[in-house]
């Protein structure tokens, strides 16, 4: 086999192991109800936010 067509089958299955990672991801996306997204929203800005620190006395 020459090596272009390596290359080409190579290519093909690039594409095509890209193309089921983002249908997967997409799916994964979809499975979550609006309700659900709003509340893992807001647990990650939870997170994200720094807790009050309080000033040193003297």
């Amino acid at each position: 086999m020459k090596w272009w067509k390596l290359l080409g089958l190579a290519g093909v299955v690039g594409v095509a192991a890209t193309g089921a990672v983002v249908v997967r991801a997409e799916r994964r996306r979809q499975a979550y109800t609006p309700d659900e997204i709003r509340d893992r929203l807001h647990a990650r800005i939870a997170e994200a936010e720094p807790e009050p620190v309080e000033p040193a006395t003297p």
